[in-house]
Order: structure tokens, then C-alpha cells, then sequence
């Protein structure tokens, strides 16, 4: 049998595991080949690939952040226009079955491909955690540590400067990062997507700290956190291509708004793309190999149209519509549990 992957939508620490572990285990197990397209949908679609092989180089790259293949995105209309392309590229190649790794988007492209004939098995792939069907997907445990590590940095600068220091991480539509970061760290708010914030209530517990002696606050704020209707003033960013809103630095907003109520000194640090590169955890690695592993195998049993998910601590398989329904977010009785935490 021989195996195509891809990497698309963003980086996330882990894709080199998967690709590591679907090359391994197609070879070991099975005596299969594997190639892969560069730089994902456009990879494809261009018919740009490499034979990836089963030596040094390939079992070296556990180790690394990013992904040896290239990743981007691609318009879905160009996308949909490009489907006889994509089948002839893919028969002149001799490929058997696709294994694209990806976020929402990108297995959104995998069920199309599927609906029309092309024998795929998704990996699911994003830092944000949101991806339905699937208890953790590799990269949020980085990204997450990350975080936290920036977090624990903060403590001791704000309290050393009587300041509140404000951290804002990706984020987008869920609030998984920011509401595990916060815990772990330590922060004195988080504020997430799903729960509009209200910034006086923001403000006051700020102001509580510093009149009860403790001088500082650490505030952990998601990229897409928004206000509570007529709340606050929020400037807001163009819609690029891909229909996403461009973001305009909500955290740093939030942190004006706090300096000017309650006259404390107030820095904002974004994270960024921070909490994507770099070496990924041991648990990223692991689980990461895990979906390689068995999305190799879903492939030779040809399990198409599926898509490989953690489920307590097993790796099974769900459907391309599974994967694909609502966004997974953070249920607002969790964020309310750890309101008991802030201030």
C-alpha cells in the first residue's frame, strides 16, 4: 500500500510525531510507503511531494517543533475547484489512501475530499483543543505549558512592581488555553470567548487585591475574548479571507481600560506565536505518535472517512462528520467553577 500526508491550517507542536509515526508503522508493520505533500492543500494540488523514508532522518524529527512538510491555507472554492486535480495527482502517485493532520478547516477539506470519492483518514491537529470528537488533540499541552511557564515569569515581575500584568493567548473562538494556563498559573482572572466579560467586575477584583495588600494581579485574557453587550468600547478588525476577524489586541485594551479606573500601572504581554513553535511536550509527543500509529493502521483496514480521537485513554476512530461538528468549547459550568479561584 502506498500512504500520502499533508500538514495544513497552523503549526502546532506534535506534527512531526505524527509524520514520524505514520512513515514507522506503515514500513513495520505493513512494508508500505509513504509520501508526503508539501505545504498542505497547495502541496496537493501542485503535486509537489516527497518520498518520506523510513531512516535517521525521519526518527530524528520526534523531536522537533513544526512540521518538515510545510503547512498553509488554501481558499475552500479553490480548493473544491481543484478536486480533479487532486484525484489525478493522487493516482499518478499511486497513493492509496491521504492522511491529512489538521484543525477544523483542514478536515472539513478531509470530509469533502471524502464525500467524493477520495479514500482519506484525518488526524486532528490544533493547539486550541476544539476540535469535537476528541478529548485532547497534540499541541494544547505545549501550548498550555507555555503559557503557564510565561505566567509563573509574570508573578514575580508584577509583584516586584506593584503592577497588573495582563497575558493574552490564542484563542480565537474557545477558551481551553487561556482557562487551563490560568489555573495552573496561578492567574487572578481569566476572561475566555465563551463568557463575554464584564469589565467592571474585572476591575474590582484588581482593585480588591491591591486594597487588601497584595499589590499585584496576574489577568490571563484569550485573543477572542469579547465584552458584555454596551460594557466596554472595543475597536474592532478587518474579516480576511478566510472569514476570520482580524484581531486588535483585546488584552491590551482591557489593560487601558483597568489603568484608567483604578490608576495602577498595567502591562500587557501577548504570547503569540510563542505558544506554537518550539519542542513539544512529552504528553504532545506521545499522543501525537499514538494518532500516527493508528491512522496508519485505520488506512490499511480501510477505515475512510474517518478520523482518529482520543476517548479516555484510548485512540479509536469517529467519523469525518463527527470530527467536524460544533467546535468544542469550554462548557460555561467549568468557568464557573473556577470563578472561585479569581481575585
Amino acid at each position: 500500500m502506498r500512504l500520502a500526508t499533508l500538514t495544513s491550517g497552523g503549526d502546532c507542536p506534535g506534527l512531526n510525531a505524527v509524520i514520524r509515526s505514520i512513515v514507522r508503522t506503515a514500513n513495520t508493520e505493513y512494508g508500505s510507503t509513504v509520501v508526503g505533500y508539501q505545504d498542505g492543500w497547495v502541496g496537493l494540488l501542485e503535486d509537489r511531494r516527497v518520498d518520506l523514508y523510513d531512516d535517521e532522518e525521519v526518527d530524528r524529527i520526534l523531536l522537533r517543533g513544526g512540521t518538515i512538510l510545510g503547512t498553509g491555507r488554501l481558499h475552500p472554492d479553490k480548493f473544491k475547484a481543484g478536486i480533479d486535480t487532486v484525484k489525478n495527482n493522487l493516482q499518478d502517485a499511486g497513493i492509496d489512501a491521504l492522511i491529512p493532520i489538521g484543525g477544523e478547516g483542514t478536515l472539513k477539506g478531509a470530509k469533502w475530499l471524502a464525500d467524493n470519492g477520495v479514500p482519506v483518514v484525518g488526524v486532528p491537529k490544533t493547539i486550541d483543543n476544539d476540535v469535537s470528537g476528541t478529548d485532547y488533540t497534540f499541541g494544547f499541552d505545549t501550548a498550555v505549558s507555555v503559557a503557564t511557564d510565561a505566567i509563573d515569569r509574570l508573578h514575580t515581575t508584577a509583584e516586584s512592581h506593584d503592577r497588573v500584568m495582563i497575558v493574552e493567548v490564542m484563542g480565537r473562538n474557545v477558551g481551553w488555553i487561556a482557562l487551563h494556563a490560568g489555573m495552573a498559573g496561578g492567574a487572578h482572572y481569566t476572561v475566555i470567548p465563551e463568557v463575554p466579560f464584564n469589565i467592571e467586575e474585572i476591575t474590582k477584583a484588581m482593585q480588591r487585591r491591591f486594597q487588601l495588600g497584595e499589590k499585584y494581579g496576574i489577568i490571563v485574557v484569550a485573543e477572542g475574548a469579547v465584552p458584555e453587550e454596551g460594557t466596554m468600547e472595543m475597536s474592532v478588525g478587518d474579516v480576511d479571507q478566510f472569514g476570520h476577524t482580524t484581531f486588535t489586541g483585546i488584552g491590551q485594551q482591557i489593560g487601558d481600560e483597568i489603568k484608567r479606573r483604578i490608576g495602577q500601572d498595567v502591562r500587557t504581554t501577548v504570547l503569540g506565536h510563542i505558544q506554537r513553535g518550539g519542542t513539544p511536550t512529552a504528553y504532545d509527543r506521545v499522543l501525537a505518535t499514538r494518532y500516527g500509529a493508528h491512522a496508519a493502521r485505520a488506512a490499511h483496514e480501510q477505515t475512510f472517512g474517518s478520523c482518529v480521537a482520543l476517548n479516555g485513554e484510548d485512540i479509536v476512530t469517529i467519523t469525518l462528520e463527527e470530527a467536524i461538528g460544533d467546535l468544542k468549547v469550554v462548557p460555561v459550568q467549568r468557568y464557573e467553577n473556577a470563578r472561585s479561584l479569581f481575585g
